[in-house]
């Protein structure tokens, strides 16, 4: 179902919703199995659902189906979504936030036993085979044989994704105010001269900060900031216009342009291709097993 803008919602990235869950690490493999190198499994994430700050002793790889995670690790804000995942690397401390419904899932690897190294967080390319393949791993009933035979094509098909989406937090004293400003609501429209008088500076030291500590203008960073929000909203089930008015622009027309400069594509063509993803099958295993939900 397609939400529209009379629902309730709060378009902040970090701005906690009512009803979210919040919740430490939780229960996670400290260690992998010792005929293997990976270990996955998969949860319904029923509510909105943030993590405390934490770090895992294995290598961490999340992705989501029919919703979004939001990470944040120290000054970067990273936004999976569908058919991407991100890559965490072990001792990395860091939060996250899923929204209500998502499929959330996780697979860990043995530092010792992967043989690649992604030094940071990176976007991941969750391609159907890799995918496929994970789920595969996430049977408890696997052959040794059969398990060390997945892991062995998982480390050979296992590549970034040509979109790295992370917005990096200015972190500067003088544009701090902005940033937490936007962060708590994405449709603050208010010009680069609105607040220079604000904050009592001028536009061109506030240009001059954005760019040096983010490599973005405020108006591209603003952007980035909406489209990140806008990833989320549109994989809730909210249609383009609604998604247009929650994030502060005037027409339609230049959220969809907004939108595509960034992510290459229409925020129509991403929420029909979300909504696609939903019934799809694993051809490998047959279905995601309902046991390991949670």
């Amino acid at each position: 179902m397609v939400r529209s803008s009379r629902d309730e919602v709060s378009p902040g990235l970090w701005r906690r919703e009512a009803g979210t869950v919040l919740r430490r690490a939780g229960a996670l493999p400290e260690r992998v199995p010792d005929s293997g190198a990976v270990v996955a499994d998969f949860r319904i994430v029923a509510a909105p659902t943030e993590w405390a700050e934490h770090a895992h002793r294995l290598h961490e790889l999340v992705w989501v189906r029919g919703g979004t995670l939001t990470s944040r690790v120290g000054d970067r804000v990273f936004t999976v979504f569908e058919g991407h995942g991100l890559w965490m690397p072990a001792g990395v401390v860091h939060a996250g936030r899923a929204t209500e419904g998502a499929r959330f899932h996780s697979a860990f690897f043995a530092p010792d036993r992967t043989p690649f190294a992604f030094g940071e967080p990176k976007a991941i390319a969750m391609t159907p085979l890799l995918v496929s393949l994970l789920t595969h791993l996430s049977r408890t009933d696997l052959a040794e044989a059969a398990r060390l035979r997945a892991e062995a094509v998982v480390f050979d098909v296992i590549e970034p994704s040509e979109h790295q989406l992370a917005l990096r937090l200015p972190g500067d004293a003088r544009i701090d105010a902005i940033a937490e400003a936007l962060l708590d609501d994405p449709a603050d429209s208010r010009s680069l001269e609105e607040w220079a008088r604000l904050l009592e500076t001028s536009d061109r030291t506030i240009t001059r900060a954005f760019r040096r500590s983010t490599g973005l203008s405020f108006a591209q960073w603003r952007q980035m900031l909406r489209v990140h929000r806008a990833l989320t909203l549109l994989s809730d089930g909210f249609d383009v216009t609604s998604v247009s008015e929650l994030l502060g622009y005037a027409q339609p027309s230049s959220f969809i342009a907004a939108f595509r400069r960034v992510m290459g594509t229409t925020p129509g063509a991403f929420l029909g291709a979300v909504t696609a993803s939903r019934d799809v099958r694993n051809p490998v295993s047959g279905g995601e097993n309902p046991g390991l939900s949670a």
